[in-house]
């Protein structure tokens, strides 16, 4: 595959984030200080991305033309099969641009090892030449990591590269019916969270953790829930948070797992504010109101980390 363009995917920095909302760095660290906060923190994490970011963009001088584009142009911004795919920033957003790549290679690259752990972020500015050398070769290997796919009635999809929420958008009882392996039941409770393999180490843990508390408190003497996914499992794994047992709801199906053969189906009791997002992104959401019915699958796409 002979690439054409590097698309430079980024976030605002939080200082670029602060000074959007007080409108000045002067007003902004005003605001910090006299909260006794570090400014400096701030600062310094903003000078070391875009020292990072130049770094980058000096690399692809002469191998390949760029284009830098902020996160929330995702959704709507257009690849095609000719773009090499550069995320630079924290983890989630390696996850958050992969559902709209259309599974073009992605580099993930670590602006401050001091700051980011850099689980999906392998590859540091001082890599990259090495890296599009080899790409440009076209001798690199790429990572395929599984994904969930949520379909509603009407047509409408959304992937996920790290987990689904299914509920209400706020701390209301989340009301539905659940079907699963041929069993089905109305819920009232705080959303259903379905975990890919790259998810389950994030938000499906602490509910793990939360259990084996519960179950350590009362000396239950069981192993530790649990469960361990790889990232390239055709596996997604489902768990009600908070079931709540009533005249009008049960609490019998609480785990899953999800297969090619065996998949989830929620029809939504929510006459309004009921919502499915993915990545822990509220803002990139399917609306889920009652008579809508949602089908939760492994997508077909697969997120193509290069190595």
């Amino acid at each position: 595959m002979k690439f054409e363009s590097v698309i430079i995917v980024r976030d605002k920095t939080r200082l670029e984030q602060l000074i959007e909302r007080f409108n000045s760095k002067a007003q902004a660290k005003f605001y910090i200080e006299s909260s006794n906060g570090d400014f400096e923190f701030f600062e310094l994490e903003h000078d070391t991305f875009y020292e990072s970011l130049s770094k980058i963009k000096e690399a692809l001088t002469g191998i390949l033309k760029y284009k830098v584009i902020y996160r929330s142009f995702l959704p709507t911004y257009i690849f095609t099969d000719k773009d090499l795919v550069l995320v630079i920033g924290q983890d989630g957003l390696v996850a958050n641009t992969a559902k709209y790549v259309n599974e073009l290679p992605i580099i993930g690259i670590n602006p401050d090892i001091e700051r980011y752990d850099g689980i999906l972020l392998k590859h540091t500015p001082q890599d990259l030449k090495g890296i599009l050398k080899n790409i440009t070769k076209g001798s690199f290997e790429t990572k395929q990591v599984t994904m969930a796919k949520a379909t509603l009635n009407d047509g409408q999809e959304l992937l996920a590269f790290n987990d689904f929420y299914i509920g209400a958008n706020s701390h209301v009882s989340s009301r539905y019916s659940i079907e699963f392996n041929g069993e089905k039941e109305q819920q009232s409770s705080s959303g259903i969270l379905i975990s890919t393999g790259a998810g389950s180490t994030g938000w499906l843990s602490s509910v793990f953790n939360m259990t084996n508390k519960i179950n350590e408190h009362h000396n239950r003497s069981m192993s530790d829930c649990g469960i361990t996914l790889g990232w390239t499992d055709n596996k997604l794994v489902f768990v009600v948070r908070e079931p709540f047992s009533s005249k009008m709801s049960q609490t019998n199906i609480g785990y899953g797992v999800i297969t090619g053969k065996k998949k989830l189906r929620v029809e939504s009791h929510m006459p309004i504010k009921g919502v499915i997002f993915s990545d822990g992104i509220e803002s990139d959401f399917l609306n889920f109101n009652s008579a809508s019915v949602v089908e939760i699958g492994i997508a077909d796409e697969k997120a193509n980390l290069v190595l």
